[in-house]
């Protein structure tokens, strides 16, 4: 039976910078009836990861080891967050002496890091605790006759062996969940390369120039939508390119599943972080 509540994680970037995906999040888990919890909780570790892994992997197992101790699985919708949480119990379980470390630093708080903790993105709460067929039977407004590009990013397929969320070179699980609120989604060629954001602040040329070339690809293969579901792919192609316009022939509006989702479930655009004009 799947959780009825989940410790929300919705890390750093959210909140701050794209507040849409935190509401539009909250509200299509409201529709199924989905609770989630909200406690202080600190950085997935990302930031750090190449420069200090033990720190990295303390941030993250301190996160983990709080939903431990709230008895939920903790879910977040960032694929950065998902993949340093999933990188970070991968590192503990292989490595003693870190394992050590960190639960030597957890235990001044009374916390414990243990390979049982579930962490999970939204991608796979949705499509799999609550379920294709369960989305699919309360669509009131398929999206018939749109074609939708699913963006899958990088952080929650790579490495697919730790992280798991699907197979990383043939994966389903966006398709999948666009067809349920009756979309068609389309093949293109260029659905599992980077956005281009990670390289931004060093290389913003570099940057642009990936971000273009997929969204020439998905118009190509015949896309009106662009579907992310990660924090930074969605301030790429929606805040960056707002700021820096590539090359744009024809639109192609980047949108987060999850207000596809809530206006195939009927709620309202404002509840998705969605202007009343925005359409999808």
């Amino acid at each position: 039976m799947a959780p009825s509540t989940y410790l929300y994680f919705p890390g750093c970037k959210i909140t701050p910078f794209l507040p849409q995906y935190d509401m539009a999040t909250r509200a299509v888990l409201s529709a199924f009836d989905i609770r989630l919890d909200n406690t202080e909780l600190n950085c997935c570790g990302y930031p750090v990861r190449h420069q200090d892994l033990s720190a990295s992997v303390l941030a993250a197992a301190r996160n983990l080891a709080i939903a431990d101790r709230e008895d939920l699985p903790l879910l977040t919708p960032c694929q950065c967050c998902f993949g340093n949480l999933r990188q970070a119990a991968y590192w503990l379980g292989e490595n003693a002496e870190l394992r050590r470390f960190v639960n030597d630093q957890l235990h001044a708080e009374g916390l414990h890091w243990h390979p049982d903790i579930p962490v999970r993105h939204l991608l796979s709460v949705l499509a799999e605790d609550i379920g294709i067929d369960s989305i699919r039977a309360r669509v009131i407004h398929p999206l018939e006759g749109i074609t939708v590009a699913a963006h899958y990013g990088c952080h929650a397929l790579r490495p697919g062996h730790v992280v798991q969320l699907d197979n990383p070179l043939a994966p389903t699980i966006f398709e999948n969940l666009i067809a349920a609120i009756g979309a068609n989604p389309v093949d293109w060629s260029l659905r599992l390369e980077c956005c281009g954001h990670p390289v931004w602040d060093k290389n913003p040329t570099l940057s642009l120039k990936l971000m273009a070339r997929k969204l020439e690809d998905a118009r190509a293969a015949g896309a009106q939508i662009l579907a992310t579901a990660c924090t930074y792919c969605q301030i790429q192609f929606e805040t960056v390119r707002a700021a820096h316009p590539v090359e744009d022939d024809t639109p192609l509006p980047a949108r987060l599943y999850p207000q596809l989702l809530g206006l195939a479930l009927g709620l309202p655009p404002d509840a998705l972080g969605l202007a009343s004009d925005d359409g999808v």
